[in-house]
């Protein structure tokens, strides 16, 4: 039906079915008492209520391209359903004894997928987002280039240069929310990567235990909320979801403070640390 108007879809006559509204993500939805509602081009994602007998809304489920939502609605069963199982297993199999990379454990999956016919090729293109991939893209470009121009450690000097004047909790406190900035800035494991030795380093200067200060980076890289890039789950909800930019800022700010403070008073009652 993708492509095709209500008018041209023909639910009336091919199934009995009596349109009620379209809802499409991000967009108001379109009532039987509008005159649009016929005209309207349907498209992947659409929500369309209908009102028809329960034996024509099975007849509906038994199509490939439609998935029915009610209370007894199933993923419709076909032919290479088991083989689709058999190499999402294999899959999860090979990225967990480390025959090889998620990444490339993922990429082989969708190519056997695509070979079988389990997966069309034209359906898998059809989900790719363009704003996705250039944000992922930027977020690592941006990450590198912290690296590669010494901006990285730049901030490192300067945290070192800053804990002379505070407190040791002020100092692990600081540490949190500089990983926060970071991994929200770029991704959660490259914040982590280069906080790790910082916070080592940092600790082994002011004469106190590491682990407070691997654990804040720790807990600082997984604070990533009020951005998309932060974190890969942000990303596949961030364009799945039709979010905007401003809805992580808007929600996970003030999420990323409580947490940075939360922390900031958890960890000196379980590691304490001189002259606290």
């Amino acid at each position: 039906m993708r492509g095709r108007t209500l008018q041209q879809a023909n639910l009336e006559w091919q199934y009995q079915l009596i349109p009620l509204a379209v809802h499409r993500p991000g967009e108001l939805a379109i009532g039987s008492e509008s005159k649009q509602l016929r005209d309207v081009q349907l498209g992947v994602g659409d929500v369309l209520l209908v009102q028809g007998p329960a034996t024509q809304i099975q007849a509906l489920k038994r199509r490939t391209d439609l998935l029915v939502l009610d209370a007894t609605s199933d993923v419709p069963l076909t032919a290479k359903a088991p083989l689709a199982l058999l190499i999402m297993t294999g899959i999860v199999v090979v990225a967990s004894l480390r025959l090889a990379p998620v990444a490339i454990a993922a990429i082989c999956g969708v190519l056997l997928m695509v070979t079988t016919g389990c997966l069309k090729w034209r359906d898998a293109t059809r989900v790719l987002d363009t704003s996705m991939i250039l944000l992922t893209v930027a977020s690592l470009a941006l990450s590198l280039g912290l690296v590669t121009t010494g901006g990285a450690s730049y901030i490192a000097q300067l945290l070192v240069l800053a804990s002379g004047s505070l407190s040791p909790v002020a100092t692990l406190s600081a540490t949190i929310l500089l990983m926060a900035v970071l991994s929200n800035v770029i991704s959660n494991s490259a914040a982590a990567v280069i906080g790790t030795p910082i916070a080592i380093e940092l600790a082994r200067q002011l004469g106190l235990p590491p682990e407070p200060f691997v654990l804040a980076v720790l807990f600082g890289c997984n604070m990533g909320y009020a951005t998309p890039m932060a974190d890969n789950c942000n990303l596949l909800v961030y364009s799945a979801g039709n979010y905007r930019f401003s809805d992580f800022v808007r929600v996970g700010l003030p999420l990323t403070i409580i947490m940075w403070l939360a922390f900031t008073w958890i960890l000196p009652r379980f590691y304490p640390l001189a002259g606290q």
